[in-house]
């Protein structure tokens, strides 16, 4: 009896190929999948708007504090980058108003080469912001860390918070849970590729600051409590 010639074989599956649901409970749960992991990404994101949005204020209009506390954003040979000045500018136009008789800067000096809080200090004093003013903390490594060494080390219950837009608000959130009651100063930028950048960056930095909140990590260093606010608002007679 002759072998009768099979005209059909099955197709083997491709492989790496994603096969969707084809009933419509798999699609269901699929779309339920995809919103619910929407709204997992976003939950940071509305977290800090909901808890900053109320608290951000232009320089006029920012409650007076003792303290402004403006984060690092970078150096480039030394100087403070152009993000970096802007903060510096609105800290030292918010001293000159009258707003705050402090300014607590804080950045990264993890290597001798690299100095962050002294390029600010230099920067705020060629502006006008006398050096017994100025207060500086080396080991802002990163947003958390700033606001918690801000309480812990320097005392600071009260503060202005200044940096730009797109990062004011993980700065309010952020302290907030610190224990830092603030206002947020943003300084405005021109919508380039380096502030898209920035706004895409809070994106992903949302997911970690919402952890760094519920968690309360300690910062990457502490070290003893330091007196520097407390002597710099008593010489300008608090």
């Amino acid at each position: 009896m002759k072998r009768r010639l099979r005209l059909w074989q099955p197709r083997p599956a491709r492989p790496g190929r994603l096969r969707l649901p084809r009933t419509r409970r798999g699609q269901r749960l699929i779309a339920q999948a995809v919103m619910l992991g929407s709204v997992v990404a976003l939950a940071p994101m509305t977290w800090m708007h909901t808890t900053a949005d109320s608290r951000i204020r232009t320089a006029a209009e920012v409650p007076a504090q003792d303290v402004a506390v403006v984060f690092g954003a970078g150096l480039r040979q030394g100087r403070p980058t152009a993000y970096l000045a802007h903060r510096l500018n609105a800290a030292a136009e918010l001293y000159r108003a009258g707003k705050v008789k402090v300014v607590l800067v804080t950045g990264d000096n993890s290597r001798a080469e690299y100095d962050e809080p002294d390029a600010m200090r230099t920067y705020l004093t060629e502006r006008g912001v006398p050096d017994g003013r100025i207060v500086s903390d080396y080991a802002g490594f990163d947003t958390w860390d700033s606001c918690v060494r801000a309480k812990k080390i320097f005392g600071v219950d009260r503060a202005v918070l200044v940096t730009q837009g797109f990062h004011i608000r993980r700065a309010l959130a952020l302290c907030d849970a610190a224990g830092v009651e603030s206002y947020g100063v943003g300084v405005e930028e021109p919508h380039n590729a380096t502030w898209y950048y920035g706004g895409a960056r809070e994106m992903v930095a949302a997911g970690k600051a919402a952890l760094d909140a519920v968690f309360k990590p300690d910062p990457t260093f502490l070290g003893e409590r330091e007196k520097g606010v407390q002597e710099a608002l008593a010489s300008a007679g608090r």
